[in-house]
């Protein structure tokens, strides 16, 4: 069992720079591979981003590429989403989810998920 906080949203102008952080429970964090989804009101959630347990392989998707980097802290049971260049098409809330079948885009494949952070990009 994991559980996840995600924390660090708030509202930002576009331009700006933000970075969350989800905090996981559990002593075997490094097993899971970690992910970044949101979702805007009224859509699907969308992939943002995902790291391998090993921490050596990382995915974007292309919305957020060259803007956002994904990152783990192992000791800390921490995984980042660092996100630069704000657009107000980021606004979203944004979930952390951990997965044991390795890196994946595929949300149905995260098992546990944080109650999400809301971010907000105002223009």
């Amino acid at each position: 069992q994991v559980q996840l906080v995600e924390s660090g949203g708030r509202l930002v102008q576009a331009g700006g720079s933000l970075r969350l952080s989800c905090a996981a429970s559990g002593r075997t964090f490094s097993a899971y591979a970690m992910a970044w989804f949101r979702q805007a009101p009224g859509k699907d959630h969308e992939f943002v981003t995902a790291i391998s347990g090993s921490g050596d392989s990382t995915s974007y998707g292309d919305s957020v590429k060259g803007r956002f980097t994904i990152s783990r802290d192992d000791a800390k049971n921490t995984v980042y989403l660092q996100m630069n260049s704000l657009k107000p098409e980021d606004t979203a809330v944004y979930y952390c989810a951990a997965s044991v079948y390795g890196l994946t885009v595929t949300r149905l494949l995260y098992t546990y998920w944080g109650q999400g952070t809301q971010v907000t990009v105002s223009s």
